[in-house]
């Protein structure tokens, strides 16, 4: 008999939030009184002084692209930050590849206080 575990559950889950996390029309930024109205899909604010823009691709991706139709493209400052899901539907990123977070959002945030005002350099070099 195939039964659902609790960590499979909690993984479905976090997913299903992460999507709809993403499909928030208006975001808070959590330092600032500020509200910022975006299209559904997008995220656009300002935490710690830092602008972290959200994006999700719908279509093939644009030349270079290395993401994938229905993925979020990061940036915080205009710089892109690499983002990865994990099979259990926790992201990491770059800057804290050790450490799993339930959204993008929560992962691009948690980069920016890693970077405390450092600026981020994107992969493959300078």
């Amino acid at each position: 008999m195939n039964k659902i575990t609790r960590r499979r559950a909690l993984g479905a889950t976090v997913g299903a939030l992460s999507v709809i996390g993403l499909a928030g029309a208006t975001t808070y930024a959590a330092d600032t009184d500020s509200r910022v109205a975006v299209p559904a899909g997008t995220v656009d604010e300002v935490y710690m002084g830092r602008r972290i823009q959200i994006t999700t691709a719908i279509g093939g991706g644009h030349h270079g692209s290395h993401h994938s139709p229905g993925l979020p493209t990061v940036r915080i400052d205009s710089r892109e930050l690499h983002v990865m899901q994990n099979a259990d539907g926790g992201w990491i990123s770059v800057v804290n590849h050790y450490e799993t977070f339930a959204t993008p959002i929560s992962v691009a945030r948690a980069a920016v206080r890693e970077l405390q005002g450092a600026t981020l350099v994107p992969m493959g070099g300078m």
